[in-house]
């Protein structure tokens, strides 16, 4: 067995702290895996931020090239949590850029059943498809008059299922903002569908903040 396949077959029976010291090491194939692990999560949360395939599929390739960079000054904690900060942050780089407040593709968030929004029956008829349909274009139109943080709050929450914890890490706020946040965009999302004579049909979680 040479080197190279050695290295390989150890790095699959590291855990995710072990492939990270390998990485701080300059081990690729041990980052190669956190890549692998993570790639579908930051392009998931980029996309929904961004609402454009080709920018979060950039946003994403230099979001992991920041972190291969930024490595060595990994100091511990929630690889996740500092891996999302990173892609989050590219996002708003780009949004800023823009000069426009993001929008959201809410079919997914919408239309698949492990997600808490689920409009749920597990096989709608042709009348309530189309009224999803409709919900999701108002709930699109309103997530783009969220702030930038409100937004990630609810994708990090709503969408990927991201506890408060772990958002205040992923967004450097305090856990008191982040319900702040949380609360405030769902309020602003539930005002607009009222107005729009929706009902906000996303699950609240027990903890919510009122």
């Amino acid at each position: 067995m040479s080197a190279q396949m050695g290295k390989r077959e150890r790095n699959r029976g590291m855990d995710e702290a072990e492939l990270v010291k390998a990485s701080q090491r300059g081990d690729v194939g041990a980052f190669n895996r956190l890549v692998l692990s993570y790639q579908e999560l930051v392009y998931n949360i980029c996309y929904r931020m961004l609402d454009d395939a080709e920018a979060a599929a950039d946003v994403t390739q230099d979001a992991f090239l920041s972190a291969f960079q930024a490595l060595k000054g990994f100091r511990g904690g929630s690889f996740k949590a500092w891996l999302l900060r990173i892609a989050t942050n590219g996002c708003y780089d780009q949004l800023r850029r823009r000069k426009r407040q993001p929008t959201a593709p809410l079919d997914e968030l919408l239309g698949d059943g492990e997600n808490p929004g689920t409009l749920a029956d597990h096989d709608p008829g042709p009348e309530e498809r189309a009224l999803r349909r409709e919900l999701i274009e108002h709930l699109q139109h309103g997530l783009t008059t969220l702030p930038m943080e409100q937004r990630t709050a609810v994708i990090l929450s709503d969408v990927h299922q991201l506890s408060y914890e772990e958002i205040a890490q992923v967004t450097g706020a305090s856990l008191g903002t982040v319900k702040s946040r949380l609360s405030r965009g769902r309020a602003h999302l539930r005002d607009f569908l009222l107005r729009h004579g929706e009902l906000w049909p996303m699950q609240r979680r027990h903890d919510s903040v009122r």
